[in-house]
């Protein structure tokens, strides 16, 4: 079983084979992914909505995000293991954005880390890459700006914002990203942002013409039902299938057929 690395990924663009992502954020998914062999897994800030119900990404705490790192960690031995740096942990110092680095890679086992922006962070994936911490880039609709967009919008559909993630994404790479997700931008503008740069880029909700795609895991496997955006293809409709387990439990438990004698210990 070959590790993937950041190198990997690179590799991969150049040859033209597709990478696959896909979020966990825990040990017992990340290791059947990890088994199906997905090249990157990312511990995402949507922790905050599809574990702890919550409305945004915002809500994320670095302590919060370090355990599920620690935790998918558990379970990974093949995938590239990238951790969502959240909202305000690499946006007040230089400093305090190392130390929130650091703690992904040094006590939770991470490999990389995503940062969401342009121009403005490019001082800090120089400095997080000069030091030897991979850097994934975000741009497009980033979730953690979601009240100055206003919504969950598609970005970038008119020409100047176009323009100015094109320059962002050129920069990033400048920057030292090892790749970059584009979500829900246009597929034209995705397919040409990467055609002009040298890293992957991983979309999601932005086309077929990007290096891989990302989907959330409770997403694509029907079990977070709060709502769903035109991208998410369910492979499977698991949220259904919990829900008949756990009534076909409780209907054993009240007629007594649960636990059986077989499933009972005897005094020898």
């Amino acid at each position: 079983m070959k590790k993937v690395t950041t190198k990997s990924l690179l590799e991969m663009k150049a040859k033209g084979e597709k990478i696959a992502v896909l979020t966990a954020y825990d040990a017992t998914f990340a290791s059947l992914q990890d088994e199906a062999e997905i090249e990157v897994i990312l511990v995402g800030d949507s922790a905050a909505m599809v574990i702890c119900g919550e409305s945004s990404t915002l809500t994320a705490t670095m302590d919060q995000m370090v355990y599920h790192v620690r935790c998918v960690s558990g379970g990974v031995k093949r995938a590239l293991l990238v951790a969502d740096m959240p909202f305000m942990s690499f946006q007040i110092s230089a400093e305090e954005t190392l130390r929130n680095a650091g703690r992904f890679l040094a006590e939770a086992g991470a490999e990389a880390v995503k940062l969401e922006g342009g121009k403005p962070i490019l001082d800090t994936v120089k400095r997080l890459v000069d030091v030897g911490i991979p850097v994934m880039g975000h741009l497009g609709l980033t979730p953690q700006s979601i009240h100055q967009f206003g919504g969950w919008g598609v970005r970038a559909r008119e020409q100047g914002e176009a323009d100015r993630l094109l320059e962002d994404a050129l920069a990033l790479e400048k920057a030292g990203v090892f790749s970059m997700v584009l979500e829900k931008i246009p597929a034209p503008l995705a397919g040409e942002v990467s055609r002009a740069l040298k890293v992957p880029t991983i979309g999601i909700g932005s086309g077929a013409d990007c290096d891989g795609q990302v989907l959330v895991n409770y997403d694509m496997l029907g079990l977070y039902e709060k709502f769903a955006m035109k991208f998410v293809r369910k492979y499977r409709l698991l949220g259904k299938e919990v829900t008949a387990a756990v009534r076909e439990y409780i209907q054993d438990v009240k007629k007594g057929d649960f636990p059986s004698k077989d499933e009972s210990y005897d005094i020898n």
